[in-house]
């Protein structure tokens, strides 16, 4: 096992939910990150569900609310983002605890659903983590942007976002096989109307039906010039 953290620039993360300012986003941005993870896992067991890399647990607090899962656990490097989970106090939340970007501390098979929604493209290291993902769950579930597009810059400049990798609905994909894990169902998705008219405003209206019309219409196309997101749920093919 590696002893570096998976998590590029861990110490960047620590006190990245202290001061509350994005919380209105994270919690648009975690509606429709939470359909996701319903509208794919409603198929498998889906009682005890772990969230790797919860942040500040906008979305547990969605799958909380849904009753999607009898027992809710979230696991995040920030303790930050513990502090601002514990403090919603969700009626089916059993554990929130710190970990250290590497080893998940669970036992095997200990849950049935593993999620990393909008994590892997922060990971230094992201095959070790979802084979720990692997390991602790029966299935596991990733959503990533696709922001491989035609207009990534061909250099790399680390920002507040972190994100450190770069998908298409391709990489992602044989990044899940490459891990020990077989893909039993995949989308893509557009980001939602409220997301785009909260950054946008008015005009993201406009941007909205382009996109969803663009994907709809001409998908490969779309995804070589829009960001859009991929969502996978995977099951274990190591026993």
């Amino acid at each position: 096992m590696q002893t570096e953290p998976a998590i590029a620039g861990v110490e960047k993360y620590d006190d990245y939910y202290a001061d509350g300012l994005q919380e209105e986003w994270r919690r648009i941005c975690s509606s429709a990150k939470a359909d996701n993870i319903v509208d794919l896992c409603s198929i498998v067991p889906h009682e005890n569900i772990l969230e790797i890399g919860c942040g500040s647990g906008a979305i547990l607090e969605q799958l909380d609310q849904r009753g999607f899962g009898k027992s809710l656990c979230g696991i995040e490097i920030s303790s930050s983002g513990i502090d601002q989970l514990n403090a919603k106090n969700l009626s089916s939340l059993h554990e929130a605890r710190t970990f250290d970007g590497v080893e998940v501390p669970y036992g095997d098979k200990q849950f049935d659903i593993a999620v990393l929604s909008h994590v892997v493209e922060h990971l230094e290291h992201p095959r070790s983590l979802l084979k720990e993902a692997r390991r602790v769950a029966k299935h596991v579930f990733v959503e990533v942007p696709l922001e491989h597009t035609m207009r990534l810059k061909p250099d790399f400049d680390f920002n507040e976002v972190g994100h450190i990798n770069f998908y298409t609905s391709t990489t992602i994909r044989r990044l899940l096989q490459t891990s020990g894990l077989i893909v039993k169902r995949q989308i893509v998705t557009d980001t939602s109307k409220k997301m785009i008219v909260f950054q946008k405003g008015k005009k993201g209206v406009v941007q909205h039906l382009a996109r969803r019309t663009s994907l709809k219409l001409w998908p490969a196309l779309a995804q070589r010039i829009f960001v859009y997101h991929s969502a996978l749920l995977a099951a274990s093919s190591i026993s």
